[in-house]
């Protein structure tokens, strides 16, 4: 029997990254109960994981869609396991584990195997594992892996970093002979900044979660760049149509877009409407202007602004 591991919808490096090294995990001890497993992805690799693929010149996971997943097949979830945040029409009776640093909320019809760790990234709880039970660790993988750390924890510097974090990068670079990681780091930075090939639309959505807060679906999208000023100041206004089209499009309640200066160490938010403003400033105790509201150093979705959002929800 297969078993496909997937990440969210819209990955990120951690994400992608993660279902080669659960993969890697199954594959080397055939307890964990995943003998013929398929590391896939939901959608295509942004620019800063195409960046990290090519320059380790590493294969990619499987695009897929989840009329390609057989319906006797077990479905391994990691870096995510809300509903919304799934591949669209995955039938979630055929999840039978988890492994995420996110808060959980699920509703499954069975006990499954879940794996939570609140640490940077997902692939900190993937080396934990191998470190564990002494699995070995190809040099590329363990690149990937270091890079997927550096990204989720934005080089050490948003919230959500732990010593264990940090202490994994290290083992990794180790592995990987990297001896450098402030320098692979700040690569895997300016890959991220370069939106120039983007469009409006996929720059809304080049990174971005939806959450059911207290009934509401709430869509946060967050692009971590060092060009913050340059970037509202020229396609502010683009954005927001981009946005008012996609809350439309998906019937969202709420929608914001993230636009966060890793360098300076700010986040500002768009604010689309009356009903993001009010929300918003609710959430931050700030008021908006002209669609925007500094945030101040909030850089982390996950532990500052989404919880935030929430609370102002309920």
């Amino acid at each position: 029997m297969k078993t496909y591991i997937i990440g969210h919808q819209k990955p990120d490096t951690d994400s992608v990254v993660a279902v080669l090294a659960f993969k890697h995990i199954f594959d080397s001890d055939k307890c964990w109960g995943h003998t013929d497993s398929v590391a896939c992805i939901a959608h295509n690799l942004n620019p800063e994981t195409e960046f990290v693929f090519n320059k380790f010149k590493a294969d990619k996971p499987q695009l897929i869609k989840a009329s390609d997943i057989p319906v006797d097949a077990k479905i391994v979830l990691v870096d995510h396991n809300e509903e919304l945040q799934r591949l669209t029409g995955l039938n979630k009776n055929q999840v039978t584990d988890i492994f995420d640093h996110h808060k959980i909320n699920l509703n499954l019809n069975k006990p499954i195997f879940i794996t939570t760790k609140d640490w940077g990234a997902t692939n900190t709880i993937a080396w934990q594992i191998m470190d564990t039970y002494k699995y070995s660790i190809p040099k590329t993988l363990a690149a990937l892996m270091l890079c997927a750390i550096l990204s989720d924890t934005v080089g050490f510097k948003s919230v959500t970093t732990t010593d264990i974090d940090k202490q994994t990068a290290q083992a990794l670079a180790k592995i990987a002979a990297i001896n450098n990681i402030d320098q692979l780091a700040l690569e895997m930075l300016k890959a991220k900044s370069d939106i120039s090939k983007l469009t409006d639309d996929q720059i809304a959505t080049n990174d971005y979660k939806v959450y059911d807060f207290s009934g509401k679906k709430v869509f946060i999208s967050q692009l971590e760049t060092i060009e913050q000023e340059n970037l509202l100041k020229t396609r502010k206004q683009n954005l927001l149509q981009a946005l008012q089209t996609l809350k439309q499009k998906e019937n969202y309640d709420l929608a914001f877009v993230a636009i966060s200066d890793v360098l300076k160490i700010n986040t500002k938010l768009l604010i689309l409407s009356d009903e993001e403003k009010n929300i918003a400033e609710k959430a931050f105790n700030q008021k908006p202007e002209n669609n925007l509201l500094d945030i101040g150093p909030k850089l982390s979705r996950k532990k500052q602004i989404a919880p935030a959002i929430e609370k102002a929800l309920t």
